[in-house]
């Protein structure tokens, strides 16, 4: 009944994000869960692909233009998590009783960082190379896709990483590159292929473009309207995502 550990620290830092799995099973509809949670539909979807992308399986299952503005259903992992909720929320209680005094909380919360990363996904060292001052770290995601992350070595130790640690890789919406899924790959880049589930346009800005890979994990881009028709780029049209190693911070529990 264990879960991964980035997930289980997730769940104790932000219950209310896991509260929604509730809302969900209940209300059948990202609409109705999102209004129950007092959250916006938004906020919803983006709390949905945080959870689904720190899991090892996606938690929620999603159809385009469901009863009451877009269904959703708990995945067998949802459930499975959801059941653990109730235990997790016990274990915090005592956490915060054992406390000695208000002090002792906010060390807790200055522990525990957040960022403004869009893009957060589990994943576990598969492979170290050593590139001068630098190490290549190779990441395995769910269902086997992969991604490599560079960093200095210094970081490396710092982090102490070694085969099977299990990370966070950290990708700024605005560091993914999109093109046409026949445009070829830049050498030495990250290159996944996905679905683009949504376009939301700005007035005054880039779009923010939701894109959903193959292993249930989604991301999240920053792209130009004149880009998107360039490239020939629509909703539920497939699209490579690059990025460099370089632009892919890591990080560990603390």
């Amino acid at each position: 009944m264990s879960l991964p550990t980035l997930l289980s620290q997730h769940i104790v830092r932000r219950p209310q994000r896991i509260a929604l799995l509730q809302h969900i099973a209940e209300q059948g509809s990202i609409t109705r869960a999102a209004k129950s949670a007092g959250l916006s539909y938004k906020a919803a979807w983006d709390a949905i692909d945080e959870l689904n992308n720190l899991a090892q399986k996606p938690l929620v299952g999603r159809s385009v233009g469901g009863k009451g503005g877009g269904g959703a259903r708990l995945t067998s992992e949802g459930e499975r998590v959801l059941r653990l909720y109730q235990k997790l929320q016990a274990l915090q209680a005592q956490v915060l009783e054992a406390a000695e005094d208000a002090s002792d909380l906010d060390l807790l919360g200055r522990l525990m960082l957040r960022t403004s990363a869009r893009n957060q996904l589990h994943g576990t060292v598969m492979a170290i190379e050593a590139q001068g001052r630098n190490d290549r770290i190779q990441l395995r995601l769910a269902e086997d896709l992969s991604i490599d992350a560079q960093i200095t070595h210094d970081s490396t130790l710092r982090l102490e990483l070694q085969i099977g640690t299990e990370v966070v890789a950290l990708i700024k919406a605005g560091w993914l590159e999109l093109s046409a899924p026949e445009h070829s790959a830049t050498p030495g880049d990250n290159c996944l292929r996905g679905l683009i589930e949504e376009i939301l346009d700005a007035e005054d800005g880039p779009s923010e473009v939701r894109i959903s890979l193959p292993n249930g994990q989604t991301l999240c881009a920053l792209a130009e309207p004149l880009h998107l028709k360039t490239q020939g780029l629509t909703a539920e049209k497939p699209v490579l995502v690059q990025f460099s190693p370089s632009n892919v911070l890591l990080g560990t529990p603390l």
